[in-house]
């Protein structure tokens, strides 16, 4: 735990930031909400994509960061709009690795509320169409 919280401190950049991720709520949510299907270290599950060394690549585009809100998992997912905020902040830190993108800007309540009221319908389409504008942009770069 408490270098998910020495990484979280460093992406973050401020221990302030850090101290509003509650470790082990944030864990349990994503255990009750996100590992069915994501697995426990966020390797994914049959046709399910994996989260780590590969949910920061979605966070070098506003669309990709939009994205991890507005998958069905996350949009319709019983959790409140600031237990979704700290499970997303929660998963970028704990399975980013090397596609972690720095300075990382947490997620706020405010942000995921406004995102999951248009979740996306026709996911498969739009991720792999969204992977490869991703790795279009990071080309130019």
């Amino acid at each position: 735990m408490k270098t998910g919280l020495t990484i979280l401190a460093l992406l973050f950049g401020t221990s302030a930031v850090a101290a509003d991720i509650n470790q082990q709520r944030a864990q349990f949510n994503y255990q009750m909400s996100c590992q069915g299907c994501h697995a426990p270290d966020g390797s994914g599950a049959n046709a399910v994509p994996r989260m780590r060394d590969h949910v920061g690549s979605f966070l070098t585009t506003q669309a990709g960061r939009e994205y991890l809100v507005r998958v069905p998992g996350s949009a319709v997912s019983a959790l409140s709009d600031a237990e979704l905020a700290e499970v997303l902040n929660w998963i970028v830190v704990e399975f980013a690795g090397n596609s972690a993108v720095e300075p990382f800007e947490p997620y706020s309540s405010l942000e995921v509320g406004r995102l999951r009221q248009q979740p996306l319908n026709e996911v498969v389409q739009y991720r792999a169409q969204l992977l490869a504008d991703i790795a279009s942009a990071n080309m130019r770069e």
